[in-house]
């Protein structure tokens, strides 16, 4: 049963403002005591708390802090388990070191099952219905809709949102249907796509939302500076008029995002609706932009860091792939670094080298002469087809999406209903849970 992810605008009074932003605090507070708790029960009894523990600690600690009995009884573990995320990434090598969080980089918390919660809705507008807070309008629209699963509230840039995960039973029938054409795309700087079917070719410029902006938010960064700014090591707090320049910043810049996700979105809507076959290269957009490890001063690939990230690569790879899976199309990723794609000529399969200033594919075996995007977005159609000359394609190598392909066995992840069914077949330790539970109140206590 696939599962799609929905975000409605909310619109809280200023009762319920005050209310969410009261939870908000309080579940910040939680995950701060429980990476202090896992800290110093290692560091002091070379005892490894996990999420078991914490959350058998949970009756205790609510005995002790009364408040935490407003929010949802299912929220609180919700919270504890973003702690044991953090530590299991930290452990794997993943991630950094988990930190306390202050209220500004916390951002919500999540009801990960049905209770204490209800929408209002078909997918279209409606009303969030929180126990204990109150029925909030919410505005968004979705493209398809389903059973409802679980809700994330999310605090970003001053507003609300409700972050709603739905199932859907029937895909097909809720989705349009695309029409049978099969189209290669490079993703590249200069041309944002190069779009070919093989016959038809067009070029899409990249829109450049950040550097037509960087002018005004250049002007506006020189005003901030000259203003007092916080400093946590001098304990010194930032002014008002600096708080008000950052929020100009902040607005400016959020402006700047929507206008790149929604071009991003446009683009691959027009896409979908005309082909139901998409083959593009794979590309670690995250490894092409990260900064140098030699030192912070280096030079970083001639610039090309903010105009990938300008694009929206990743963004659009993904908002591509999903399309078409509800569409019940295929969605295709060529291996790079086996097929090379602006190395090899379409018409022939011979590669020879080409450094980035050569924007036009000469073979010099058979003698075609091409846009070099276009020659890379033709060698893509034409492997993922297995019809490319010189190469013995197969689609085994490549990474094929689809919504008709067969379910894949889902992995251990440590989700909620997971850790229910583990928690169900394991039991509970004796000795050591008094201790634990006691210890985690001692240190709410002093944090």
């Amino acid at each position: 049963m696939p599962t799609r992810r929905v975000t409605f605008r909310l619109y809280p009074n200023k009762k319920q403002e005050q209310t969410l932003r009261y939870h908000r605090k309080l579940h910040k507070d939680l995950y701060n005591a429980a990476v202090c708790n896992r800290f110093t029960q290692y560091q002091k009894f070379n005892h490894w708390v996990d999420y078991f523990e914490q959350q058998n600690s949970l009756p205790a600690f609510k005995e002790v802090w009364t408040e935490y009995k407003e929010c949802n009884c299912m929220t609180l573990p919700a919270t504890l388990k973003r702690v044991d995320y953090a530590f299991n990434r930290w452990l794997k090598g993943l991630a950094k070191r988990p930190k306390y969080k202050s209220i500004k980089h916390y951002s919500g918390w999540t009801y990960p099952s049905k209770t204490g919660w209800n929408a209002h809705t078909t997918g279209d507008n409606g009303y969030l219905e929180l126990a204990k807070i109150g029925s909030i309008q919410m505005r968004g629209k979705a493209r398809i809709w389903g059973m409802t699963t679980t809700c994330t509230l999310v605090y970003r840039n001053e507003k609300w949102y409700a972050s709603i995960t739905v199932n859907l039973t029937e895909l097909k029938a809720a989705t349009r249907q695309t029409d049978f054409g099969s189209v290669g795309i490079d993703f590249g700087c200069k041309s944002a796509l190069a779009i070919t079917d093989g016959e038809n070719h067009s070029f899409m410029r990249p829109p450049k939302f950040l550097r037509k902006a960087e002018a005004k938010i250049k002007h506006l960064s020189k005003g901030k500076r000259r203003k007092t700014a916080p400093n946590r090591k001098k304990k010194q707090k930032g002014s008002s008029r600096w708080k008000k320049a950052q929020a100009k910043i902040s607005k400016f810049s959020r402006k700047v995002a929507n206008q790149r996700q929604n071009w991003v979105h446009q683009v691959a809507t027009d896409i979908v609706r005309c082909n139901s076959f998409v083959a593009r290269s794979k590309l670690e957009v995250s490894k092409m932009t990260r900064s140098s490890k030699k030192g912070k001063r280096k030079k970083q690939k001639a610039g090309l860091n903010k105009s990938i990230l300008d694009v929206g690569m990743g963004m659009l790879r993904s908002a591509i792939e999903y399309k078409v899976k509800d569409a019940g199309g295929v969605f295709v990723e060529v291996p790079t670094r086996k097929v090379k794609p602006s190395q090899t000529c379409p018409n022939c399969g011979n590669q020879q080298k080409k450094t980035l200033d050569e924007r036009v594919h000469h073979c010099h075996k058979c003698g075609l002469t091409m846009d070099r995007d276009l020659a890379a977005a033709l060698v893509m159609l034409l492997w993922a087809l297995g019809i490319l000359p010189g190469f013995g394609t197969s689609l085994v190598d490549a990474d094929v999406s689809s919504s008709t392909s067969e379910t894949c066995k889902r992995k251990r992840t440590g989700s909620m209903k997971q850790l229910g069914q583990m928690k169900r077949q394991k039991h509970s330790p004796t000795g050591l849970v008094v201790e634990t539970q006691t210890y985690f109140v001692e240190v709410w206590v002093v944090h």
